[in-house]
């Protein structure tokens, strides 16, 4: 049986990062469980799947020396937002608070690729299987993968996402909301740069998300119920398109589909424990939430660098229930906040009743022209609060 002093199941973004960040600043040997291929190649085309970054993202992967390694990346300066059913209008600038940008749209893909790279200096090994079983013994964990092979280790991360086997073999309970919405993601083209800025359309049925790669292509996530998320799937590339045109009234002009847009269900879950003794759950695995505000990845990458700056500083054995119970309790409240919070402004904007819509314009206007208000908003979705 191979013994480990760390073992992570997931091989992605946030798995990576963390054994990334133990490797850098410990002796302690580690393994990464993931099935899928850790360093996704990199096309000439961008992929659909990407993240906002926030400044304090870009920090963190800087620190870890990943940074200067994303090969692609695209800032923005500015977010707008406006509403179909209101006179409500949101307006974030990045020199308000004297940033240089408000965040960067980078491919997934990217990320993983650059976090993968340094992992390149590390001992770090990675096992090409999946999980089966785990037991609990005095020590730690033993592992069971279904290539036979038996690790086991002091330190059992959770890394492996929002189906996580992890969290399901430890029995730890998690909270579900079921939005019964789908995200579509697809990439676009338009003339019409989009000016470093992300835009987001609140309409009566639905909420358009646009995230430049370049000046002229933007990922786009379209999040509507299941009905019309399986309507708008149905569409050709183009006819997809030209509804999506139409849903931004054409501020661009024409959009051009660059792929066929795919989709994913959107569900909220939360782990009601994110650590038991000798194992800690990290990302989606303790916690999914909305895209509303593309902040997955960012919290993520917070729970990385709590639970590696935990484990780092203390002088407990590896494991020690203490320890992820400190992370866990500094994370928790962060994570729910944001949770909720896009819980409910999807709601609030899902309602279109006359009294609500007014108060959902009011709101917008009242922060948009309330300089304190606005820094405080933006701050938060930044990371600088």
């Amino acid at each position: 049986m191979n013994q480990f002093d760390i073992i992570v199941v997931g091989g992605g973004m946030v798995g990576q990062a963390f054994a990334l960040s133990m490797a850098q600043k410990t002796n302690a040997s580690i393994a990464i469980i993931e099935p899928n291929n850790p360093s996704p190649k990199l096309e000439k085309d961008f992929h659909a799947r990407v993240s906002a970054i926030t400044p304090t993202s870009e920090a963190f992967l800087t620190r870890l020396g990943v940074w200067d390694l994303i090969k692609r990346k695209h800032a923005f300066t500015q977010t707008k937002v406006w509403d179909q059913n209101s006179h409500g209008n949101l307006d974030f600038n990045a020199v308000d608070d004297e940033l240089n940008h408000l965040g960067h749209i980078i491919e997934n893909d990217a990320i993983q690729s650059a976090i993968f790279t340094a992992l390149s200096d590390t001992k770090v090994e990675f096992i090409k299987a999946k999980l089966d079983n785990i037991n609990k013994v005095d020590e730690g964990y033993q592992l069971q993968l279904d290539n036979d092979q038996q690790l086991s280790c002091h330190l059992l991360i959770g890394a492996d996402g929002a189906r996580s086997r992890i969290r399901d073999l430890a029995q730890i309970e998690f909270t579900e909301t079921n939005y019964g919405q789908k995200a579509i993601i697809c990439n676009i083209h338009s003339d019409k740069g989009f000016e470093d800025t992300t835009w987001q359309r609140f309409l009566s049925d639905s909420i358009i998300a646009l995230l430049p790669l370049s000046n002229n292509e933007a990922s786009i996530v379209w999040s509507a119920e299941n009905a019309l998320a399986d309507e708008l799937l149905a569409l050709s590339p183009q006819d997809f398109a030209d509804r999506l045109s139409a849903g931004v009234e054409y501020r661009f002009s024409q959009f051009k589909a660059l792929n066929k847009a795919q989709a994913f269900p959107l569900i909220e879950r939360s782990a009601k424990d994110y650590v038991k003794e000798n194992m800690a759950l990290i990302g989606d695995a303790a916690h999914n939430i909305h895209p509303l505000a593309g902040q997955g990845v960012n919290l993520g990458f917070a729970d990385v660098e709590e639970l590696s700056n935990q484990l780092q500083s203390s002088t407990k054995p590896l494991g020690d229930y203490g320890v992820l119970r400190s992370y866990a309790r500094a994370r928790r409240l962060d994570n729910e906040l944001m949770a909720k919070t896009m819980t409910g402004l999807n709601w609030i904007y899902k309602e279109n009743n006359e009294p609500l819509r007014w108060l959902r314009g009011f709101g917008m206007n009242l922060i948009n022209e309330n300089p304190t208000l606005k820094s405080f908003f933006q701050k938060h979705a930044t990371g600088k609060l």
